[in-house]
């Protein structure tokens, strides 16, 4: 049985593809000419020269292939041309499942986020029977992977066994870029994060993540979707993990979402005039008004999904981090 992985150069797509080869999987990884796969270059997998924007070169990748994981996406929480985290997460998807229908895969994993699941308007913890509306999608990243889950939804109501996953803050070693949520660890471990602002994440380590992408594949049930969560928890109690592993102190000021909202929005405009990306994204900003907590039962009661302490997965991210060198 060959699996195809899309994303195989990211965060949660390597830490996949490794998980697939540790069970004896053969894996065939879709990648730009471009890519950097640096990150699973000693394990063995095939390499299919391919872009999601292209579907011949989509229609050769899925020759024999038995199951997709497509977990390629744009995750910017800012761009210069806001139409390309669109071209890769909505029509890239289009084009990929539309191949994957054709060439009669057996089972289609999607993996989409949280963030289409949480709103602005939730009062108890929500779980996948949310419908949030796109008009509360919060920035371009959180609209395409909504309108991209959308694609997926519909193409398992046409026959193609889609089942849908939607991880929350995956945290651990591995995240190179390094993603935004990452990108905070460092800054945190750097000393550049003063303050904080009252806001929640529900933490999940992301081996468990492409554990559940896995079980998701055999257990999930089609049209489904299954929040791949762990631990929810204040920023501040995030911050207070990794101040014990590394020795940084805790931010002391919370700061009121307006004045964060205000930095952001003079970061953004400074971002727009110059091209450099804001060191405060507004959509992050946005984002944090609302806790990102979530009820993640299902996938525990219908994939035997195990996530593990939320606590180790941020000190092997930030010992990852410093003995890497990105942070002093």
């Amino acid at each position: 049985m060959i699996s195809l992985v899309t994303g195989a150069s990211g965060f949660v797509g390597s830490h996949l593809v490794r998980a697939l080869v540790a069970r004896g999987e053969c894996v065939r990884v879709l990648a730009r000419p471009t890519s950097n796969l640096t990150a699973i270059e000693k394990l063995p997998f095939e390499r299919a020269t391919g872009d999601l924007r292209e579907r011949a070169s989509l229609e050769t990748a899925l020759q024999g292939v038995s199951r997709v994981y497509h977990v390629a996406a744009d995750y910017r929480l800012w761009a210069q041309h806001p139409e390309e985290i669109y071209q890769c997460n909505v029509e890239g998807t289009h084009n990929l499942l539309q191949a994957a229908h054709a060439a009669g895969v057996e089972r289609f994993v999607h993996t989409s986020t949280v963030g289409t699941i949480v709103s602005p308007r939730d009062q108890d913890l929500p779980n996948e029977s949310a419908r949030p509306l796109l008009a509360e999608m919060v920035g371009h990243y959180k609209r395409s992977k909504f309108l991209a889950e959308l694609e997926a939804l519909r193409a398992a109501q046409a026959g193609l066994p889609v089942v849908v996953v939607n991880p929350t803050t995956p945290i651990g070693p591995g995240d190179w870029k390094p993603t935004p949520t990452g990108r905070m660890i460092v800054d945190f471990l750097n000393g550049k994060i003063p303050a904080y602002v009252d806001t929640g994440l529900n933490i999940v380590a992301v081996e468990d993540v492409a554990e559940g992408h896995i079980l998701a594949a055999e257990r999930g049930r089609v049209g489904e979707r299954y929040l791949l969560g762990g631990r929810n928890m204040t920023l501040k109690e995030i911050f207070t993990v990794l101040a014990e592993f590394s020795g940084r102190p805790v931010p002391r000021w919370k700061i009121p979402h307006a004045v964060a909202l205000a930095a952001a929005y003079v970061e953004n405009a400074i971002a727009v005039l110059f091209g450099d990306p804001p060191q405060i994204p507004l959509e992050g900003v946005r984002m944090a008004r609302h806790k990102m907590w979530v009820d993640a039962s299902k996938a525990i009661r219908e994939l035997g999904f195990q996530p593990g302490p939320a606590e180790d997965a941020l000190r092997r991210a930030a010992q990852w981090y410093m003995e890497r060198g990105y942070a002093r």
